[in-house]
């Protein structure tokens, strides 16, 4: 679906009903999740963030959005197993008094090497995604009890410099994240809980993608969240190359 279709996303600079909705964002780097944290603490959103380093970068972008988000709260490091994953998550549904939104970012950086089976290719999809999809369960079932209209938005990544073997590892990862939103936003369609992915054009497409960069992917996720949004679920937007 292209961008162009839905009117005012780009153009909108203000939704009001954001004001002091909690926004979960999970895997930020210090290139990567800045502009999406900065537009939703603009709008006054109540954020959590979990990084994937600690780092002196880290805590200076927490003390960027400070001033403008609603309340915010910091997590460092990356969890890794579902015991570790699960225990973040419902930590960070808690940080700021409950969920709204989750915004997870995951790096498709092929971390298998050149001539892996199709197995290892499989395992390594799995364990990328194992983090976004746990952690948008957990925040879906706590909205689900809280009777929350909420929103789940996963944004894959890649370096602007990727070979075309990561092309085509990215490529096969793309299929599974489109399959994983498209049944999540089916499983929790009448809870009024809406999943959408953003991921990178494919190699060689000469079709013009929906999104640039991080600016147009976070005026997207503004839109989803906001009223105008709503009607939007289990769509994958495509962007150009890296948003990073």
């Amino acid at each position: 679906m292209q961008m162009s279709t839905i009117e005012g996303f780009k153009t909108a600079p203000h939704y009001s009903e954001i004001a002091g909705r909690r926004v979960l964002i999970t895997g930020m780097t210090q290139t990567c999740g800045v502009d999406i944290a900065r537009a939703f603490a603009e709008q006054g959103a109540k954020l959590v963030l979990q990084f994937d380093e600690t780092s002196e970068e880290m805590q200076a972008v927490g003390e960027m959005l400070a001033p403008l988000a609603a309340d915010i709260a910091i997590f460092a490091g990356c969890p890794k197993g579902t015991d570790d994953i699960v225990k973040f998550a419902r930590s960070a549904m808690t940080a700021v008094g409950g969920i709204d939104a989750v915004i997870n970012i995951v790096a498709l950086d092929k971390p298998v090497a050149d001539g892996a089976t199709p197995e290892a290719i499989e395992r390594a999809i799995s364990e990328l995604l194992l983090l976004p999809c746990l952690v948008s369960r957990i925040a879906a079932n706590r909205m689900r009890l809280t009777l929350t209209e909420g929103v789940v938005l996963t944004i894959a990544t890649m370096p602007g410099d990727a070979d075309a073997m990561t092309h085509a590892f990215a490529s096969v990862a793309k299929a599974a994240l489109a399959a994983m939103t498209r049944g999540e936003a089916r499983q929790w369609a009448d809870q009024a809980i809406r999943f959408n992915a953003v991921a990178p054009a494919a190699l060689g497409d000469h079709a013009q993608p929906a999104l640039g960069g991080e600016t147009d992917i976070a005026a997207l996720a503004l839109y989803l969240m906001s009223g105008r949004g709503k009607a939007l679920s289990g769509l994958v937007f495509e962007a150009d190359g890296a948003s990073t």
